[in-house]
């Protein structure tokens, strides 16, 4: 049986993705959560250890809600995993993969994105991004400096949990996708609904994300939402 949680008054601790940053996070989860009465913590982390130190020094004694945005999403969840009693519920935003990255399209992306910003800098690598993502990228690109590269390609061979370790998450989780993400693949957030015995799965897309950022955030809650229910 699935524990109850009452999310009124909680906080949730949300990570960003391969290269993001926490400023993409609150715009995606601080108006959503605020509207059901929760409150947002979104770390300045970059890399996988970092994430997974900042989900321990969240860690009081009370069970968190925890998750995040792609890469953030998968980190949060093997946490859980790992620390089953300290997980009260999930919010994952746009995961990528299962187990290693492989030759997953995020991770694909990621490693061609790392050579290019080494071979001819960050400018190059953004040429041809336009538009809301253009932008986002441009901001938390250039906040990540010289370990931009190192951030990608170190992202591209992390691995999230394999579906039998999800299996044995038994709390309320609220999964979002973009229908359109060819990044973000929505077989994959199908599979990790299928593989969460609380998950429900609720999807948006791409042009209502770049129109409103909390557009992916209300989908999650919403989804969470209804595994409570």
């Amino acid at each position: 049986m699935r524990p109850m949680v009452d999310l009124v008054g909680q906080t949730a601790v949300l990570l960003p993705g391969t290269a993001s940053d926490e400023v993409f996070v609150r715009s995606v989860f601080e108006e959503p959560l605020a509207q059901v009465g929760m409150r947002l913590t979104a770390p300045a982390t970059v890399s996988v250890d970092e994430h997974v130190a900042a989900l321990d020094a969240a860690w009081t004694g009370t069970p968190l809600v925890i998750g995040g945005i792609s890469l953030g999403a998968h980190v949060a969840a093997g946490w859980a995993v790992r620390h089953p009693e300290r997980c009260a519920a999930l919010l994952v935003a746009l995961p990528a993969w299962h187990g290693p990255a492989g030759d997953a399209p995020a991770a694909l992306v990621a490693r061609a994105s790392a050579a290019v910003v080494e071979r001819e800098g960050v400018d190059q690598a953004l040429a041809g991004v336009d538009g809301w993502l253009g932008a986002e990228l441009d901001r938390a690109w250039r906040r990540h400096g010289p370990r931009l590269a190192e951030t990608l390609r170190a992202a591209a061979e992390s691995t999230a949990p394999e579906p039998d370790a999800l299996a044995r998450l038994r709390v309320p989780a609220g999964v979002a996708a973009c229908s359109d993400d060819p990044i973000h693949p929505l077989g994959v957030a199908r599979s990790w609904t299928a593989a969460l015995p609380g998950a429900v799965l609720r999807t948006t897309t791409l042009a209502a994300l770049g129109a409103d950022r909390a557009a992916l955030g209300r989908t999650a809650v919403l989804a969470l939402l209804h595994a409570l229910t």
